[in-house]
């Protein structure tokens, strides 16, 4: 994924630098481009709160999250033998698929080819994957049987499923059938399972008992990002600002209270933290937010409850709203779709569906980017290698069947430098990619994702009239010259 960036005018920034020094921004500050953005265009900047501009701690917040939903399920009839396992962080990875007819944790493609496929803590090999998918293929766009989880919250709940496969696999009172298991007349399928891990989420987050524990120890769960306050003023000089979230409002007056009102700044007095912004809407229900929405209504800031009625007024400053849509937001700061650069982080509740429906321009934030930096830098060469067995093995295929010992050799070769690289990123490997193949998560980030990162706050560091610019992309076709057909033929 190579990205090129280049600023439209000098100036007293980071962009009025010479190219060689502008370079050495370091990887945790940069943005990267899919496709060529002038901020210079952007006249309204949007924000998720959860996992944007509230940056939960990992992996405090996601044990906090396994072990409600974890006691969840023991309180309403699961073994109490669950309550001995711990959260690992070290094995899931966001986007993966749960198989809710057999049970399986699945990462693919994006045209649903399995990469990798784990039934509990146990990785199958490709023969026992087959006798699941014969063609190692799924109907990824089954959502009655496949479920995608593609959300940092999502964490939690994919460790626990594989908890409780792990634990029914092995415990002698059940007996494992092949959709579930079965103790005496008690039937459990995956799919019910999965439904209770389902039920049991949406009761920590409905009843508040997540958000409350949250809000007690805010210090502990939430980051704590000191120059966010200049961040969000240094927008709002030159373009309108809104904020558009899910959570209701009384958790999110205290997380932006806590993030912008108590930090440390020498810029002038604290303020207010609803004056950073244009417009402030909670209770967005995205990605139904991207679509029809639902009714407008105002929020007493004093009681966090709903004012009867819909909203139908002009934007009034300093007042907060609840629910709504996005052609809601266009009408009320009186911008059209190319206007907005959208920040968040859920691929499809906050990117997929805000260009699809709106074309607003995107920004995705990747935390997880901070650690596959730091890995691809130590296994590219594992990847470089991987390229050139490639080449190799098309080269043996023109001579050559694919039973010949040396095919073979380097096929098994190829599924050890994978196996490789996938271990260094967790134990499902990493958000992007399986060896040389780009997950769906991948494919996502590229085709919606204009810009992205590891923090919205990276922005700080380009000036804002900055052109994010995107090299040009070779069809298969363009890039069949002598010149290209030489240098494969070195690599051999």
């Amino acid at each position: 994924m190579k990205t090129s960036e280049t600023c439209k005018t000098g100036g007293s920034e980071t962009g009025g630098l010479p190219a060689e020094e502008r370079v050495k921004r370091g990887n945790d500050k940069r943005i990267f481009v899919n496709r060529s953005l002038t901020l210079e265009n952007i006249k309204c900047y949007g924000f998720d709160m959860d996992y944007t501009l509230a940056i939960y701690k990992s992996p405090e917040f996601e044990t906090m999250g396994f072990e409600l939903i974890r006691d969840r399920l023991v309180s309403v009839g699961y073994p109490h033998e669950l309550l001995r396992y711990t959260y690992d962080p070290s094995f899931p990875t966001r986007g993966l698929v749960i198989d809710t007819l057999f049970g399986n944790l699945l990462k693919v493609d994006s045209n649903g080819n399995i990469l990798v496929c784990s039934h509990g803590f146990y990785f199958l090999k490709s023969y026992d994957i087959k006798k699941f998918y014969p063609n190692k293929f799924i109907q990824r766009h089954d959502t009655d049987r496949f479920h995608n989880l593609s959300t940092l919250f999502n964490l939690s709940e994919t460790y626990l499923y594989a908890c409780l496969m792990d634990f029914f696999t092995r415990c002698s009172r059940y007996e494992n059938l092949t959709t579930g298991f079965q103790h005496g007349d008690l039937l459990m399928t995956f799919r019910s399972m999965f439904q209770d891990v389902r039920d049991a989420m949406d009761h920590i987050h409905n009843n508040g008992v997540l958000k409350d524990r949250t809000i007690k120890n805010l210090e502990k769960f939430v980051e704590k990002i000191p120059n966010l306050p200049y961040f969000l003023t240094r927008i709002k000089d030159v373009a309108k600002v809104f904020l558009a979230t899910n959570s209701d409002y009384m958790y999110t007056e205290a997380i932006m209270r806590y993030l912008l009102e108590t930090c440390v700044t020498t810029s002038g007095p604290r303020k207010p933290w609803r004056s950073y912004f244009d417009l402030i809407v909670v209770d967005t229900k995205k990605p139904q937010f991207f679509g029809e929405g639902t009714v407008l209504r105002q929020v007493d800031t004093d009681t966090g409850k709903l004012r009867i009625g819909t909203y139908t007024g002009d934007l009034q400053h300093g007042t907060v709203y609840s629910g709504g849509s996005s052609d809601v937001i266009c009408d009320l700061l009186k911008v059209q779709g190319k206007d907005i650069l959208y920040v968040g982080d859920h691929i499809f509740g906050d990117i997929l569906k805000s260009k699809k429906r709106q074309g607003w321009k995107t920004f995705l934030v990747v935390p997880e980017l901070t650690k596959e930096l730091e890995v691809w830098e130590k296994k590219r060469g594992l990847f470089e290698e991987l390229k050139r067995l490639d080449v190799f093995l098309a080269e043996l295929h023109k001579n050559v069947d694919s039973t010949d010992p040396e095919i073979l050799d380097i096929q098994y070769r190829m599924k050890v430098l994978t196996y490789r690289m996938d271990v260094a990123y967790s134990q499902m490997g990493s958000l992007l990619r399986s060896g040389s193949r780009q997950t769906l998560f991948s494919s996502q980030l590229l085709r919606y994702a204009d810009l992205y990162s590891t923090s919205c706050i990276n922005l700080v560091h380009y000036p804002l009239n900055y052109l994010f610019l995107a090299p040009p992309v070779l069809m298969a076709h363009e890039m069949t010259s002598s010149d290209n057909t030489t240098d494969m033929e070195a690599v051999i």
